[in-house]
């Protein structure tokens, strides 16, 4: 199953990206990946969970997935996600500023999604 792949969540569609116990290369892989998939959709439409339960990060992986968040923030109605207690808070607040996002942390991809669809 792809790891970015489009899901149903109390009938909305939310863009999943599914990093769960990815190495830092795969992530970095994938948030490349990232942006082509949500420009394709209207500007200011895409919901969008990322779920990074389980992922190490590193400095190099921080700076790929602040690029993907910068790129797609125009496409991106709201955004949460999953399980970044491995990430320290001062890469975390640097994706945020970069990307000039709010991106909220949940503990469970279930609760993140609610949050999108509210």
């Amino acid at each position: 199953m792809d790891p970015i792949r489009f899901v149903t969540h109390r009938d909305q569609r939310i863009l999943l990206l599914d990093f769960t116990e990815s190495t830092p290369e795969q992530v970095g892989e994938l948030s490349s990946r990232v942006p082509e998939v949500i420009t394709r959709e209207p500007k200011g439409s895409v919901l969008v969970v990322a779920d990074f339960s389980g992922v190490t990060f590193n400095r190099d992986i921080v700076e790929r997935i602040k690029i993907a968040t910068a790129l797609d923030r125009p496409h991106i109605k709201r955004a949460a996600w999953v399980h970044t207690e491995n990430l320290p808070k001062a890469l975390y607040d640097s994706i945020r500023s970069f990307s000039a996002r709010e991106i909220p942390v949940f503990d469970t991809r279930e609760k993140a999604m609610d949050y999108l669809v509210s």
